[in-house]
């Protein structure tokens, strides 16, 4: 069933520049991941398609607006409240004088998204001091993957509820070409749907039936709309988040474009996606390093995101290095 392709096995760190952390309680099952861009910053794009978002700074990655650089990325735990995770990763840029120079100051630019975990473990939630950790620990080696970081309480395949789901995620994959473009992907993977194989759609993860086995996501959504009723899960509970991050040399609506191209992985990969129910929310960012077409970028981040979520809930190794 798992047939994962080692040519995908270049991480985000592979990126000049850039690190990746995590912070976890493993006893309330929540965490947060940092996404570190280079002190400069990167070049970032978002495009949000899930209908239950929740999100910090992500207007600012407007293309009609000011900013064009984001310093750091952060995924984290505990729907709304873990956005207070995001105030750490700033302070620890701030310290190290990172940020948008605004004459007086210079102001990290540090977007967040958040996925619903406080279901599993204690009710509780990523912190600005875990936020802190996260970045403390950011490095440009090995990226750990499985339950660690924003993934350790995600859960997926809530279509019958959350006590039949299964453990989710964070997953990494990442392609280096020739010419030395890459484009790498992490995804933490919280979906309401199920997660089935990029290539041959076999089921990974999701929402088990009765005997154990996965169901088919289709056929519930099918017996759901014929008998009128709405399925047993609450608004709010499901997100599949993302960050492509590459180095090729982009605008801010070349970035926004991989984000928007980078979601058809989540579609190929998850059964359904992007649902009202959903939080579903792709980050660029690209350091601008290498020529890079966006529709080329796009159309290989959809392929990342896709392995990426499919290796948040079959972890190969454990990590993937550059």
């Amino acid at each position: 069933m798992w047939d994962a392709n080692p040519s995908y096995d270049v991480p985000p760190t592979a990126v000049e520049g850039v690190r990746v952390g995590h912070a976890h309680d493993p006893q309330a099952r929540t965490g947060c991941t940092v996404i570190l861009a280079p002190p400069q910053g990167a070049v970032a794009g978002v495009d949000i398609r899930g209908g239950a978002p929740g999100t910090r700074e992500t207007d600012a990655l407007q293309p009609v607006h000011l900013v064009q650089r984001a310093h750091a990325v952060l995924l984290t735990g505990g729907s709304a409240f873990g956005l207070a995770a995001a105030e750490g990763v700033v302070r620890f840029l701030r310290e190290r004088g990172v940020g948008f120079d605004t004459g007086v100051a210079k102001v990290p630019i540090v977007p967040a998204a958040v996925l619903f975990d406080l279901r599993v473990g204690e009710p509780t939630w990523p912190s600005a001091a875990m936020g802190y950790q996260a970045a403390q620990n950011a490095t440009a080696g090995p990226v750990a993957q499985g339950r660690v970081g924003a993934g350790m309480g995600a859960t997926v395949g809530k279509l019958l509820g959350p006590e039949r789901a299964m453990p989710g995620g964070l997953g990494v994959a990442g392609v280096r070409f020739p010419n030395g473009l890459i484009v790498s992907a992490l995804a933490v993977v919280n979906a309401l749907g199920n997660v089935v194989h990029p290539e041959t759609a076999a089921p990974l993860a999701g929402a088990r039936g009765p005997d154990d086995s996965i169901v088919d996501a289709r056929q519930v959504l099918a017996q759901a709309a014929a008998q009128g009723v709405q399925l047993a899960f609450g608004p709010g509970e499901n997100t599949t988040l993302a960050v492509v991050v590459t180095n090729a040399r982009l605008d801010k609506a070349g970035a926004t474009k991989v984000a928007q191209m980078a979601h058809d992985g989540l579609a190929r990969v998850l059964r359904p996606a992007h649902t009202m129910l959903d939080g579903d929310t792709i980050f660029t960012l690209a350091t601008g390093t290498t020529p890079g077409d966006a529709s080329i970028v796009g159309a290989w981040a959809a392929e990342m995101v896709a392995w990426a979520v499919a290796r948040a809930v079959q972890p190969q190794t454990g990590a993937a290095t550059a």
